[in-house]
């Protein structure tokens, strides 16, 4: 998770006198202009004369001989599996040791492996040990919404799925913080540890999720193992980065009083450094919390048990109103995570045992009656089959399940005039041509336009850098497919820093603004990437359409956080100038504002991108095609599998290309906004 820190504005302007009195002197376009229209006029040029030659198109069905090998290789980790050393002393024992931590928790929650594969905790015990952990982490507020959301999970008919997904989040974040605190520490002691692995943890958090899955379903088969590792990977780079933060963070004046008192290295960690990053670190359990549950579900595409497997396969199957019922479980579990952990946070604060309402003396009391109680469901649930496993006649599922495909079916067949006209006007209209714009352009052409833009925003190095990754996705034989998926990317990235800029300008402009929507946006952000594409699917069907649409909504929440914070970081004096000169609303806004937060634009478009493209490589589960597909597709079929992890490394190669090149663009320094000359007439 990307931290924004505000670069408060230094210089201040001249008072910006009334447009009627001044006349501006017309600006040269700088070098960087030039240079990037220039890239546009080659790409436009290429396209007009040279389209529909050179595009490297390859069929679905179609395998080069790079992808025949990784088919081998494949075919040769099989064979290999159970005599090689490296499988045999290293990989093999890391599977069993994670697969039997996950099967520990699963085994408690969900399901065991003998009898009637009821849980060593039944239901009733599950909400009772639940609740009472949320109670002595967070509050009373949080344990009743913990206990609510369990006991809901129930009514869903999906009490045992959810406590599937439940087990291997716990599984994964376990193991998250047994790796990332001590690594978040020592980069937070040791500035040569931050150096090293802070370009490791850039690339894992560039790579979207599905990137994670095909090799490591190679080297530890599918199944929880897998989906675990996979998760550990994914979710380190949050309570890595804040840990080390949290640990560099303490004021130097207050280490050097502990110097002086004769600590040692280990001392001052343990008793100064670790106890003031408390905070710190605990919100990284949060933001890693979420993260893992985000992979978790998106996991089931490699046999991960648990809620994702109902969405995967509703998905595959049109069924909206399945999808939906466990779509919301998902987001309900992850309300309650991130409550549990959010609250965790703040009673980690300095100070937080002040503001208590109840003494810790009424609280120790409270928690031990209500433990009592807790092991006392738990007894029941291990010795009664109605507490075990949760009462099929209130399962009110199914009526969830009815009720929203019978509302899909009609919004489809009254709302289609709509929806129908609406996604094929933008399809036809936008889609259509500039995916014929990327795709239909000779792809050295391409490559030079690209080459040049880079060279316009960073110079030699990022136009080396991204020729090179356009030169492996030409290797990997899946040039056109990358293009295809672009196109989604940047359509889908215009209109989030569309909605980032009205909506942050108006957050960054008004406090009761960023008061309203602030929590809706983080809302938004807890929900992991799958749920988007449910309600979307309901109402424009299986199409490119629907995984762009649901892209948006996903990027959208974080670029327009990025952008309000960049606005309000903006000084209020600069802003009092502009008006006090007679200048609108509109002008303080297109002439201040947005050029002073020009920086902030470039990081919000960065951030709408790594999401946009995790998002539309998960949308080929409703047919948005390109890279996607090509992944989906190697799970799914033996004899595609190369080409699948071949379309896995071009969508890292694209990331890094697309997020290097919007990096070098918020690093690029905002041109100040000059004084205006005073007329005289």
């Amino acid at each position: 998770m990307s931290v924004l820190v505000r670069d408060r504005a230094t210089a201040q302007p001249a008072p910006f006198p009334s447009p009627s009195r001044t006349l501006e002197p017309r600006r040269r376009p700088s070098r960087r202009t030039i240079l990037l229209a220039s890239a546009v006029v080659v790409w436009i040029l290429g396209f007009v004369f040279l389209h529909g030659t050179s595009t490297l198109t390859l069929p679905a069905s179609e395998l080069t001989d790079l992808h025949r090998s990784l088919n081998q290789f494949n075919v040769w980790v099989a064979a290999n599996r159970a005599d090689n050393p490296v499988f045999l002393y290293v990989l093999t024992p890391l599977r069993a040791g994670v697969d039997a931590v996950a099967n520990l928790f699963i085994t408690t929650f969900a399901a065991s492996s003998t009898g009637l594969r009821l849980p060593e905790i039944g239901w009733l015990g599950t909400v009772g040990l639940l609740g009472w952990i949320a109670l002595a982490i967070g509050n009373a507020r949080v344990a009743l919404l913990t206990v609510t959301i369990l006991i809901f999970f129930g009514f869903q008919g999906l009490f045992l799925e959810a406590t599937y997904t439940f087990a291997l989040v716990v599984t994964a974040v376990l193991l998250t913080l047994l790796v990332g605190i001590p690594l978040g520490v020592l980069a937070g002691v040791y500035g040569r540890v931050a150096k090293l692995i802070t370009p490791v943890l850039d690339f894992m958090q560039t790579l979207p999720t599905f990137v994670y899955l095909a090799p490591l379903a190679l080297i530890f088969l599918i199944g929880p193992a897998s989906a675990v590792i996979a998760t550990v990977i994914y979710a380190a780079p949050p309570v890595i980065r804040l840990t080390a933060h949290g640990i560099r963070g303490i004021p130097e004046n207050t280490r050097e009083a502990s110097d002086s008192l004769g600590t040692t290295g280990v001392q001052r960690l343990l008793t100064l450094q670790l106890p003031m990053a408390r905070r710190t670190i605990v919100m990284g359990i949060n933001q890693s919390t979420m993260a893992a549950l985000s992979m978790v579900t998106i996991a089931a595409l490699i046999a991960a048990p648990g809620l994702g497997q109902v969405v995967v396969r509703a998905l595959q199957s049109l069924d909206v109103g399945t999808a939906v019922n466990a779509g919301l479980s998902i987001v309900l579990l992850a309300i309650m995570l991130d409550r549990v952990t959010t609250a965790a946070s703040r009673r980690a604060e300095p100070g937080a045992a002040r503001n208590r309402r109840v003494s810790r003396r009424t609280r120790y009391i409270l928690l031990g009656m209500t433990l009592v109680l807790a092991l006392v469901m738990v007894q029941f649930s291990r010795t009664m089959l109605w507490a075990a496993a949760f009462p099929a006649n209130l399962d009110i599922g199914r009526v969830i399940v009815q009720a929203v495909s019978s509302a899909s079916e009609w919004t489809q067949a009254n709302l289609s005039l709509f929806t129908v006209s609406f996604r094929e006007a933008v399809t036809t209209g936008i889609l259509n041509p500039f995916q014929s714009l990327l795709t239909e352009t000779p792809f050295y052409i391409l490559v030079a336009a690209i080459a040049l833009a880079a060279y316009a925003l960073g110079g030699w190095k990022l136009s080396a850098l991204t020729t090179a990754c356009l030169g492996v996705i030409i290797y990997l034989g899946l040039w056109s497919d990358s293009m295809v998926t672009l196109a989604a990317t940047l359509v889908a990235t215009t209109v989030v820093m569309v909605l980032g800029i009205v909506f942050g300008v108006a957050m960054g402009r008004s406090a009761r603004v960023d008061q309203i929507m602030r929590p809706m946006l983080d809302a938004g952000q807890t929900m992991p990437a799958f749920v988007y594409l449910v309600p979307f699917l309901g109402l424009f069907g299986a199409t490119r359409f629907t995984a762009i649409i649901a892209g948006i909504i996903y990027a959208a929440p974080v670029a327009i956080k990025i952008t309000a914070d960049g606005i309000a970081a903006i000084s209020p004096t600069v802003v009092e100038a502009a008006v006090s000169s007679g200048s609108t609303p509109w002008q303080v806004i297109t002439k201040v504002q947005l050029p002073m937060a020009r920086q902030t634009l470039a990081l919000a478009a960065n951030q709408g991108l790594i999401y946009v493209l995790a998002m539309v490589v998960v949308g080929a589960l409703v047919g948005a095609g390109g890279l996607g597909y090509d992944v989906v597709a190697g799970f799914v079929q033996s004899s595609l599998f190369g080409k699948g992890l071949a379309a896995g490394l071009a969508i890292v190669f694209l990331g890094i290309l697309l997020d290097r090149m919007t990096q070098a663009a918020a690093a690029t320094p905002a041109r100040k906004i000059p004084s205006p000359k005073t007329s005289t007439t």
